[in-house]
């Protein structure tokens, strides 16, 4: 029997190209693996017949939309995952629910190998290989850009010497990556930091600068997860799709970033995540309104290492299950509404209510009512400098 490979595939040219490719290389029979993470476009039935005229013995297809919406996106929600203050880590939580369901088609199909698209310069090739070797370690891994010598041109000419049924002259100037928490776009023009993206980069959004009408939402939240919008309850999978449509058409969620990349280079990117950058803000101000100070002080640290964890394709690391625990134990409270006003590119919360809310009125009001005791606040204010003025007090003799 020969040895087979399970490819990562994804209807395009250069996956399409590497099915022939990597048979003629390794002699290998290919099984042609497609995940629906709501990145749009073609039907998986499209995909899958494409593979298999392509020259792949098997066809696997899933959709892990909804999987992917609430088992990945929703714990990036909860962690206010964003890379560098900035990006929601479209790209690193879609790899491990992709390399999932690679090593389950490899465990179905009897592979011994899996491969990838990536370059040997970015993350993703540390996030799917890192990803396959925990989840099946005695699986091997080769990418054909990177192992095989796959470039551009010679995917294009293998193409139409072999007429494969995929478009060879379209020419595309970025690298696109996307799924329904948001969008990457890279290399062409934009790796020139001077030059300002043009209108035709963006896709998810529209333009900020004459937007509709502001559009006000309520989202509602059950411990982190936001379960409904102006009182209709959605999946999670709605909810991320119903908010790319109303803060993608405000101009909301773009982001342009020189990125710290996990190889050691500086890459810069464009992103555009309505959906979720409106969502993280709505959930950072619960969190703001029900997580006590010193949880909240410290979960800010937690989400920045959780981040920095699933950024450098360590989804299955011990470390980072041990802090899906923690941010988990946080979001406990995080119930309630959020009113969010949406506009020009901004999204702006205007209102919130909890019934398990740590602001008391009473507590913060200056009017009649008041039930803070003042009387309090010297004694308090006595004791809590008196560290400082007890130093201060040596550093003046010291200097005398």
């Amino acid at each position: 029997m020969k040895e087979r490979i399970v490819l990562a595939y994804s209807g395009g040219l250069d996956t399409s190209v590497a099915i022939g490719w990597i048979a003629e290389a390794t002699k290998a029979e290919v099984i042609a693996v497609a995940v629906d993470v709501g990145q749009g476009g073609e039907s998986l039935e499209t995909i899958r017949q494409r593979a298999l005229d392509c020259g792949a013995v098997e066809a696997y297809v899933a959709d892990a939309r909804e999987e992917f919406a609430t088992e990945y996106c929703m714990p990036a929600l909860k962690a206010n995952g964003l890379y560098m203050d900035a990006y929601p880590l479209v790209s690193a939580i879609s790899r491990p629910v992709i390399v999932k369901h690679l090593v389950a088609a490899a465990r179905q199909f009897g592979a011994t190998t899996v491969s990838h698209g990536c370059t040997g310069k970015g993350n993703d090739q540390v996030r799917f290989e890192v990803g396959i070797q925990t989840l099946g370690p005695d699986l091997k891994c080769i990418a054909p850009v990177r192992d095989l010598a796959l470039t551009r041109d010679k995917a294009i000419d293998f193409a139409e010497k072999n007429n494969l049924p995929i478009e060879t002259t379209k020419k595309n100037p970025f690298s696109i990556d996307q799924n329904v928490w948001g969008r990457a776009v890279e290399t062409g023009f934009l790796e020139d930091i001077w030059n300002a993206p043009t209108k035709d980069v963006y896709n998810y959004t529209d333009d900020p600068t004459f937007p509709p009408v502001a559009d006000e939402v309520i989202i509602t939240f059950r411990k982190g997860v936001p379960v409904a919008l102006d009182g209709v309850g959605y999946s999670p999978l709605q909810i991320i799709q119903e908010m790319n449509r109303r803060a993608g058409a405000q101009g909301i969620g773009r982001i342009d970033i020189v990125e710290d990349r996990l190889v050691g280079i500086k890459s810069r990117e464009i992103y555009e995540a309505p959906g979720a950058m409106a969502l993280i803000a709505a959930h950072k101000e619960l969190e703001n309104v029900t997580i006590e100070r010193e949880q909240a002080r410290f979960k800010m640290t937690v989400g920045q290492r959780w981040t920095e964890l699933v950024y450098d394709g360590q989804w299955f690391s011990p470390l980072k299950r041990s802090l899906d625990a923690f941010i988990e134990d946080t979001q406990e409270h995080v119930n309630g509404d959020i009113r969010l006003e949406m506009h020009g590119g901004r999204a702006t919360v205007t209102g919130r209510r909890s019934e398990t809310a740590l602001y008391d009125f009473d507590l913060a009001t200056y009017d009649t009512g008041d039930s803070f005791d003042q009387s309090m606040a010297r004694g308090f204010i006595e004791i809590f400098g008196l560290s400082s003025k007890v130093a201060s007090g040596r550093d003046q003799r010291a200097a005398q």
